[in-house]
Order: structure tokens, then C-alpha cells, then sequence
């Protein structure tokens, strides 16, 4: 085959590139940047959350909450807010890497105590009924079930840091195990259960 022939038969493969895969290749790439930093979902992998989230449950996480970043990388283009008491929080766990979802529970400044599974923040209880603990206006159900695991006999919480806990008390591997976590590195804050096992696509606000 001659030079020639070789180009010829080289165009239309290069044609097909530049009609069908290039705008392909531009579309994943912008939706992989818009999972990145816009939206994305967490599928729970354990029951630590319970009875907030179940195993399976598939989470909208909002990417935009905690600050728009530059996709595929860590670096923060713009400030948009900080991970509050109450919120529940996707982020990498300081011991290994597994991203975890959890609580954030305490923030920068905080004095923690924790017995018997319930909170006293800054000297005050969160739990007015039983199995019940209140952030703010939010009302979070713990499951005591398996008790309240380790307790904590009182922290004050660095700037920067927070401290993540489980619903499951008794059942969640949360800081109480792996320490306080860098506010700055936690990754979005879940929205919703958009999908539960055995009941299928749903709407449940966090």
C-alpha cells in the first residue's frame, strides 16, 4: 500500500473522531466535572446511620454546599458555606481514605460530651425525648439499639476540625475511632434519599 493509500484510508477514521468520539469524550468530561463539583450520589455502604439512612439507600450529595472547587482537584475557587451541626456530610475518613457519610455533630469551638449515645453540647443536652437529639430546628432519631458505644468524656473542638458521629451509636465506626476530621476537606452535604431498596425512587429531605 502506498503512502498515499494509507492517508486515504486514514480519513474516514479520523472523520469518525472528529464527528462522533470528540463530542463524546467533551460530554463525559463536562458531566464528570459537573459530579465533581455541582452534584453527585453516595450509595450508603453500612447501617451506621440508622435510622436516617438505610444500607443502599442512594443519596443526592450537593458538591456546592461546603465550596465550588475545580473539578478533579481539591482546590476551593469559592467560598459558599461550612459544614453546621446537624448536617449529615460526605467526606474521606482520616484513617484510610474510605469516603464515609456521618453526622457533623460539633464545630471549631464546641465542648463535646457524649454518654449513653447523647450529645451534650457546650454543657447543653440535645435530647428533650428519648432516642431524640435536636439541631436547632432539626430533629435526628438515634437508633440506641446496640447502645451507645463509646462515650466521650468531654472535647473542645479545634478551629478548622469537626467531629462526625453515627446515628447508630452503638453500631458506626465515626470520630470517636478515627478523630476529628479537616472542615476544609469534607466534600458535600447530602440532600436527600432519592432511592431506598424495597420502595424505589423517593424523595426524603435530610
Amino acid at each position: 500500500m502506498t503512502r498515499q493509500e494509507r492517508a486515504a484510508s486514514a480519513h474516514p477514521v479520523l472523520a469518525w473522531l472528529r464527528r462522533e468520539a470528540l463530542p463524546l469524550a467533551a460530554m463525559l468530561l463536562l458531566l464528570g466535572a459537573a459530579r465533581d463539583t455541582l452534584a453527585n450520589h453516595y450509595q450508603v455502604p453500612s447501617g451506621s446511620m440508622q435510622p436516617t439512612l438505610q444500607p443502599g439507600d442512594h443519596v443526592m450529595v450537593d458538591m456546592r454546599a461546603y465550596g465550588l472547587r475545580l473539578p478533579f482537584t481539591g482546590i476551593r475557587l469559592l467560598d459558599t458555606g461550612h459544614p453546621q451541626r446537624g448536617d449529615v456530610a460526605v467526606f474521606d475518613s482520616p484513617a484510610d481514605g474510605t469516603r464515609l457519610i456521618k453526622r457533623v455533630v460539633a464545630v471549631a469551638g464546641d465542648h463535646v460530651e457524649l454518654h449513653g449515645g447523647y450529645l451534650r453540647i457546650n454543657g447543653l443536652p440535645l435530647n428533650q425525648e428519648p432516642r431524640q437529639e435536636s439541631f436547632g430546628a432539626k430533629q435526628v432519631t438515634l437508633d440506641l439499639d446496640a447502645g451507645g458505644g463509646p462515650d466521650i468524656d468531654g472535647i473542645t473542638i479545634p478551629e478548622g476540625k469537626l467531629l462526625v458521629l453515627g446515628d447508630h451509636r452503638g453500631n458506626s465506626f465515626d470520630g470517636r475511632f478515627f478523630g476529628l476530621v479537616d472542615a476544609d476537606t469534607v466534600y458535600g452535604k447530602a440532600r436527600a434519599v432519592f432511592w431506598r431498596r424495597g420502595e424505589g425512587m423517593e424523595w426524603r429531605a435530610l
